[in-house]
């Protein structure tokens, strides 16, 4: 499978009314880095992450049946499905897992979502979820592994390269992978991308080294974003000829990761939203002096409490 620029293009001006143009923030010599980094602020999005972009695209591209949508999601992907279906005027229904953390439970119902809690993890909420859609005829939609979705992330890289510097590599968090998979194709051949999974949760690392989609076990503090123990093959398929390589980085460095950007600039990040920045300033990725660096800021439905508890312990 292949996405083409033109494609996202096209996405763009399809949900441009809809999402937020995100800002870029540039800056010289930070986080330990010699060269420029420029931060891709998309955690200001809609619902709290880019997710809102491809939920957009998927409901503004296909017949929307009576029944409604559904939704399986960590937590980030069902708040942008319900803020969208509420935009629209749609009914939608989201099975999330026990995992998830209250806050994002709170943003979904908070765009009048139906929430459906059950199972210890994504993969769990999805079944639920697909036996849902086959009873009710409601339209799924899938958190990565949807050529829709794919092409609505990847809106991010196309106002990113507008509205920023030039940039040599973009480091970019991966939990199912269809951020990446928008970004990459957005920017193959043309900027490097470095997908960024805790090692906890490395389904698309996985993948990449066995030379297709394989099952991982899924333990880390950013479970419930980057949590997907599956990319699946549309996911493997773009990635493995625009995607440069995968880092992996500690839940230490994580957490690290949080509480710099609480403190230097008062961004309240949640773990997968600082997964990026954590290769970064951990030296997962190590970039060469004066390499032109990008940074996707991808999501801040964090609990406020446990930021508290981590920045002030």
């Amino acid at each position: 499978m292949t996405i083409i620029r033109a494609e996202i293009e096209a996405a763009h001006a399809r949900i441009a009314p809809h999402v937020r143009r995100t800002p870029v923030l540039h800056q010289n010599r930070a986080f330990g880095h010699d060269g420029p980094v420029s931060l891709k602020l998309e955690f200001l999005q809609h619902a709290g992450s880019f997710k809102t972009r491809g939920a957009f695209n998927a409901l503004l591209s296909q017949e929307l049946p009576s029944a409604g949508v559904a939704a399986a999601s960590g937590g980030n992907h069902g708040a942008a499905v319900a803020y969208a279906a509420s935009q629209l005027g749609v009914k939608a229904r989201i099975f999330v897992p026990e995992i998830s953390s209250p806050a994002k439970i709170a943003v979904i119902r908070s765009h009048g979502a139906e929430v459906v809690i059950g199972g210890a993890r994504y993969a769990d909420a999805q079944e639920a979820c697909d036996r849902f859609v086959a009873e009710s005829g409601a339209l799924r939609i899938h958190p990565f592994a949807a050529e829709s979705t794919m092409i609505g992330q990847g809106t991010a890289a196309l106002e990113w390269e507008q509205d920023g510097p030039a940039l040599d590599t973009v480091l970019v968090a991966v939990g199912g992978g269809g951020l990446i998979s928008g970004v990459a194709s957005w920017w193959a051949g043309r900027v490097k991308v470095v997908g960024v999974e805790p090692e906890g949760s490395r389904a698309l690392h996985a993948a990449l080294a066995a030379g297709g989609p394989v099952d991982v076990e899924i333990d880390s503090v950013a479970a419930d974003s980057l949590g997907a123990k599956n990319t699946g093959d549309l996911v493997y398929e773009v990635c493995r000829g625009t995607v440069d390589h995968v880092a992996l980085v500690t839940d230490a460095a994580i957490r690290d990761a949080q509480r710099t950007l609480w403190r230097d600039y008062r961004i309240a990040s949640e773990p997968g939203g600082a997964a990026a920045l954590a290769a970064l300033i951990s030296g997962a990725y190590m970039p060469r002096s004066g390499e032109r660096i990008g940074v996707l800021l991808c999501g801040a439905n964090v609990e406020l409490q446990k930021l508290a508890e981590l920045v002030h312990p």
